[in-house]
C-alpha cells in the first residue's frame, strides 16, 4: 500500500529460527508460557490456579473481558453462553451426511465442514466489516456449538442419536451429557472441567497462530476457527493424548518398561507424551492431571506414574543434559479414560477447550490491521531459466 503517495519499500529479510522458534510476532494482553520456569497464565493468573478454583465459564469470561467476574456476572454469563449451544436447524440436519462422509477421519474432521457450515447459516461476515461487539457476538457463538458439534458427530458416527445440549448444565458437565446421554458424576464432571480450564490457551502455539494469520486477512471468525482446528489435528500438536494412551498399552506390564524405552529412545523413535518445545521443567498442567488422575487411582494410574518415573530416568541417561519430562497429553489421556471418554474423542475434547483461546486470540488480532505476511528464502535453481518450447501435440 502506499505510503504518503509513494511506493512503500519491500523489508530487508530477516533470518530466524526454524519453526519461528522464540521469535516474537505480536504483543498479547491473553497470557504468557514461561518455559524454563515452568509456568503459565491467562491474563494476569495462574492457569493452574484458575483451573483449581474457578469454573470454565468464568474462565471464558476472563478471555473476552478482561476481568474474573463477580457471582452475578458468573451466573448472567454462564446463562447466555448456555443459551448459545443449540444448533440452527439446517446445520442440525446436515450433521449425519457429515458424519458419514467423515467416518473414517472421526469428529474432528467432521467439524471442520460442520463449522463452516454454522457460520455460513448465521451469516457471519469478515470482521474487517463489522465493530467490535458484532466480533464477540460472533465469537461467542461459534464457540458455544464446538461441543455440540463435535458430540453430535461423534454419537452420529455410532450409530447414536445426538443428544440435545441442555441449558442447567456447565459446559463440561453438557460436554460429558451429549456424549453419553447420561449427566456425569460431579467427580468426573469437575475432573473434564479442570482439564478443558488448563487447556484454553497456551502462547502462540501452531493452532493459535493459525488462526490470527487467518485472522490477520480480516476473514470471518469460523474461517479463522477452521484454520485452527485444521492445525490442531496433526499429530504433533493436539493429536498427542490419544498416542500417550497406546504407549502405555505397547508396553503393557511394569518389568516391560525399561526395555521398550530404551529400544525406541536408540532407533530416535519419540515417545508420546514426553517432551515440549517451549517447557525446561515440568509442564505445570501434566503435575495438575497428575493430581487429577491421583484422585481416581487405580491400576492405571499407578502403572502411568511408574512409565512416568521410569522413562525420565532413561531419558536422564541416553540424552543427557536435556530436560524432559512429561506434558499435557500423558495425563490428559489417563484422566479423559478415567472419565469415560473414548480415545477417538481426547483431540476433540482439547479443541472444545482450546476453541475459547483461539477466539480470544482472533478477537485480539482483529484490532490490528496489519496482515501477517512473512518472506521464504528461496533455495531452488537460479532463475531466470528459459521456459522450454511446449510440446508438440501428435493428433
Amino acid at each position: 500500500m502506499p505510503i504518503n503517495g509513494s511506493a512503500a519499500t519491500p523489508a530487508e529479510p530477516v533470518e530466524v529460527p526454524r519453526g519461528l522458534a522464540g521469535v516474537v510476532v505480536t504483543e498479547t494482553e491473553l497470557g504468557d508460557v514461561r518455559g524454563y520456569e515452568g509456568f503459565y497464565h491467562y491474563r494476569q493468573y495462574s492457569a493452574v490456579e484458575l483451573a483449581q478454583s474457578r469454573s470454565f465459564e468464568d474462565v471464558w469470561h476472563l478471555m473476552f473481558h478482561g476481568e474474573l467476574p463477580d457471582a452475578e456476572r458468573s451466573a448472567a454469563f454462564a446463562a447466555r453462553t448456555a443459551r448459545l449451544r443449540h444448533l440452527p436447524e439446517e446445520v442440525r440436519d446436515a450433521l449425519p451426511a457429515i458424519s458419514r462422509a467423515s467416518a473414517l477421519s472421526g469428529p474432528l474432521s467432521g467439524l471442520r465442514t460442520a463449522l463452516s457450515l454454522f457460520g455460513a447459516s448465521k451469516g457471519f461476515r469478515p470482521v474487517y466489516d463489522i465493530d467490535d461487539d458484532r466480533r464477540r457476538e460472533d465469537a461467542l457463538a461459534a464457540a458455544a456449538v464446538v461441543p455440540t458439534l463435535l458430540t453430535a458427530l461423534y454419537r452420529l458416527g455410532q450409530g447414536l442419536a445426538p443428544v440435545e445440549p441442555r441449558d442447567d448444565l456447565s459446559y463440561a458437565a453438557n460436554y460429558l451429557y451429549m456424549m453419553t446421554g447420561s449427566e456425569p458424576d460431579p467427580a468426573r464432571g469437575r475432573a473434564i472441567e479442570q482439564y478443558l480450564i488448563s487447556t484454553i490457551d497456551h502462547g502462540f502455539n501452531a493452532s493459535t497462530f493459525t488462526a490470527r494469520v487467518i485472522m490477520s486477512t480480516g476473514a470471518d471468525v469460523v474461517a479463522c476457527l477452521v484454520g485452527a482446528v485444521g492445525a490442531l489435528s496433526g499429530p504433533l500438536h493436539g493429536g498427542a493424548p490419544s498416542r500417550a494412551l497406546d504407549t502405555l498399552d505397547a508396553i503393557g506390564t511394569p518389568e516391560r518398561i525399561d526395555g521398550w524405552i530404551r529400544e525406541r529412545v536408540l532407533a530416535g523413535d519419540r515417545i508420546m507424551g514426553f517432551g515440549h518445545p517451549v517447557y525446561r521443567t515440568e509442564d505445570p498442567r501434566s503435575r495438575m492431571l497428575r493430581g487429577i488422575a491421583g484422585r481416581f487411582g487405580g491400576d492405571m494410574v499407578e502403572f502411568a506414574i511408574e512409565v512416568e518415573r521410569r522413562v525420565e530416568a532413561i531419558l536422564a541417561e541416553l540424552k543427557p543434559g536435556r530436560e524432559l519430562h512429561t506434558n499435557v497429553e500423558f495425563y490428559a489421556g489417563v484422566v479423559m479414560d478415567l472419565c469415560g471418554l473414548p480415545r477417538e474423542m481426547f483431540t476433540p475434547t482439547f479443541a472444545a477447550a482450546r476453541v475459547v483461546g483461539w477466539s480470544a486470540n482472533i478477537l485480539e488480532q482483529a484490532r490490528d490491521s496489519k496482515i501477517i505476511r512473512p518472506a521464504a528464502r528461496y533455495v531452488g535453481e537460479t532463475p531466470p531459466v528459459p521456459v522450454p518450447p511446449a510440446p508438440v501435440r501428435v493428433a
